[in-house]
């Protein structure tokens, strides 16, 4: 049971962006540019990034539905989700994106620089700035993400099927919040 009181019944981050719009609004659109948004890496790279960094900090709602997303982006599709949750130094990735998950691992682990090794192994399997930026910056948000999810002890789907659909909502829409006449608020995330 959450540890505030929301008005919706939606789980994980959704309930929360959907009973307070007010913060949803610039949450929506840090996801949407940092996993939808021109970038170095591809969509399926960043949101596996994203559901990486939440399973390395045991938010299911937040693995679950970014890992959905990366599924369906990313080649191998959900086996390639669930190695690289497993290990990431055997998923089957390119060199570039593992190396790229050793740095996310470290952003998450420790508020300090990256190691001098992880940025040179990440150089060495052809990662440019751009793609070490971007891990970093993808990393970091999660954590927040995911302390905001998880410290409120918001609730989990009810429904297996419930990641897939929200993955594909996302794949269609991005991250974001639309009124609708009613005035309720939806969110897309």
């Amino acid at each position: 049971m959450p540890y505030i009181t929301i008005s919706n019944d939606q789980p994980g981050i959704r309930g929360l962006m959907i009973h307070h719009p007010d913060t949803a609004a610039p949450l929506n659109q840090l996801a949407n540019v940092l996993l939808h948004g021109d970038a170095s890496l591809n969509t399926g790279e960043r949101e596996l990034i994203a559901a990486y960094v939440s399973h390395l900090n045991n938010t299911p709602y937040c693995s679950g539905t970014h890992g959905a997303v990366a599924a369906a982006r990313i080649e191998g599709g959900q086996d390639t989700v669930t190695a690289a949750f497993a290990d990431p130094t055997t998923a089957p990735v390119t060199p570039r994106l593992r190396a790229l998950l050793r740095i996310a691992a470290e952003v998450q682990k420790d508020a300090r620089p990256v190691s001098e090794e992880a940025v040179t192994a990440a150089r060495a399997n052809g990662a440019q700035d751009a793609h070490i930026h971007d891990t970093v910056l993808i990393a970091a948000a999660f954590c927040l993400f995911n302390r905001y999810v998880s410290c409120l002890a918001t609730n989990l789907p009810a429904d297996s099927g419930y990641y897939e659909e929200s993955a594909q909502r996302i794949l269609e829409k991005g991250y974001g919040t639309s009124h609708n006449p009613s005035g309720s608020t939806n969110t897309t995330n």
